[in-house]
């Protein structure tokens, strides 16, 4: 078939997975791209690209983020290493017969309009007109570094470079940030290295990941509590029950509410700080040769920086206009997904929510494959999502107050944001 027939989605993660079974099931002819070998996206850690190291573990349990229909084995544990996820996924693309459609160690590395097509170029040269494009490369690849003044003349690195713990052996070492990503390296770190400190600018909420003997995110309560309400409850109940005081052991008051960012949902940093194998520091001020001065005014040697620093959205292959992108910290997309400049471009994955799981995403790919389908047989009923899209953004935060930094710029409120994609899935049938 003509490529121009056909959509184009550049990813082979969950998000692009589930965005090829969607497209399959509505009977949309499709390629499909990945720069990898494999499928599994970052969870594939012999990808180039992937941010997973060797301790790498889900921090939600897995019947909270498994795809419905495809639910993860019996035998597969709660929260999953890294290595059963690749599985899963590489089970996935055979179950749904994915795989067949896909171009492997392909980049793509340019996305251009031409005449209402998508012209996509890969790294190999060739080059194709495209009916659509569906981008699902991910979140979770382009480090966010932070600007430190000074030089660090010591081993300096970001955590999207970290595969194991040997690396920390016998060196002292500084982990900056303090992210799910950072508590479990440092909990790592603590049985190689000579000295660990981990420097935060911010307080944080943990959670633990077992509550009355289960996964903590499958409790849930029978009276839904007002959102000021259930925050100041659950703060205390985490606080006084199943969790030590993070602020006794070091680190800062959270400067938000529960909720209003991502919890850590990792204790055993706590249980490292209260027997003294590690320590909290302050921010960083600036580097001077292999010392570190701190905003408090102390200042220690180091052997190694470790930058637990998250990430940027990164979509270099498309100019960002195309994606409604222009001074923000993310692309204004209608739900995280449409365009307001183009019917025939979309985004899957640029969404975070405490407990969205990859359903979540997979109900995005449905809705981007019905409305395609709907513009083909059906142009006016798809007309009347095209003229939400064109209108504005509804409210996808529940009344949270998210904080204003890069990696909540694109958080939404779980229910919020699924009772949303429903209602727009309805509207399409």
């Amino acid at each position: 078939m003509d490529s121009k027939e056909k959509y184009a989605i550049i990813g082979g993660g969950p998000s692009g997975l589930s965005g090829a079974k969607n497209l399959k099931e509505q009977g949309i002819p499709f390629d499909a791209y990945e720069a990898a070998s494999e499928l599994g996206g970052l969870w594939n850690i012999n990808n180039e690209n992937s941010t997973v190291y060797e301790s790498a573990h889900l921090i939600s349990s897995k019947r909270m983020t498994e795809f419905e229909d495809f639910p993860m084995k019996d035998e597969v544990a709660d929260y999953p290493h890294h290595s059963e996820l690749f599985q899963y996924f590489s089970d996935y693309a055979d179950h749904f017969g994915l795989r067949e459609h896909y171009f492997f160690n392909t980049r793509v590395e340019r996305l251009e309009e031409e005449n209402k097509y998508w012209r996509l170029t890969t790294d190999k040269g060739d080059s194709k007109l495209y009916k659509g494009i569906i981008i699902a490369n991910g979140c979770l690849t382009h480090p966010n570094l932070p600007n430190i003044p000074g030089t660090f003349e010591g081993e300096f690195l970001h955590s999207n470079q970290y595969k194991n713990p040997s690396i920390f052996e016998g060196k002292k070492v500084l982990i900056i940030g303090a992210g799910n990503s950072g508590c479990d390296i440092v909990v790592d770190a603590v049985h190689r290295a000579e000295k660990v400190h981990m420097s935060v600018r911010r307080g944080y909420h943990f959670v633990p990941k077992y509550l009355f003997g289960k996964p903590a995110d499958t409790i849930g309560g029978v009276v839904t509590l007002p959102r000021k309400l259930k925050q100041k409850v659950d703060k205390w109940l985490l606080k006084t029950f199943f969790v030590v005081d993070p602020q006794r052991l070091g680190f800062p008051e959270p400067d938000h509410e529960l909720y209003e960012s991502h919890p850590i949902v990792n204790t055993l940093v706590l249980y490292h700080l209260g027997h003294g194998d590690m320590k909290i520091k302050k921010d960083v001020k600036s580097f001077e040769g292999k010392t570190i001065h701190f905003k408090d005014g102390s200042s220690e040697e180091y052997d190694m920086v470790l930058c637990a620093t998250g990430y940027k959205l990164h979509y270099p292959f498309i100019d960002k206009e195309h994606l409604n992108w222009n001074n923000e910290k993310a692309p204004q997309l209608y739900l995280n997904i449409f365009t307001p400049h183009h019917d025939n471009l979309f985004v899957l994955g640029m969404v975070e929510a405490t407990g969205l799981g990859w359903e979540g995403r997979n109900k995005q790919a449905v809705l981007v494959a019905k409305y395609i389908r709907r513009m083909e047989e059906d142009p006016q009923t798809a007309g009347k999502l095209s003229e939400k899209i064109r209108k504005g953004m509804p409210d996808l935060r529940g009344g949270f107050q998210y904080m204003d930094v890069d990696r909540m710029a694109y958080y939404v409120h779980k229910d919020t944001y699924l009772k949303q994609i429903r209602k727009h899935i309805l509207m399409l049938d």
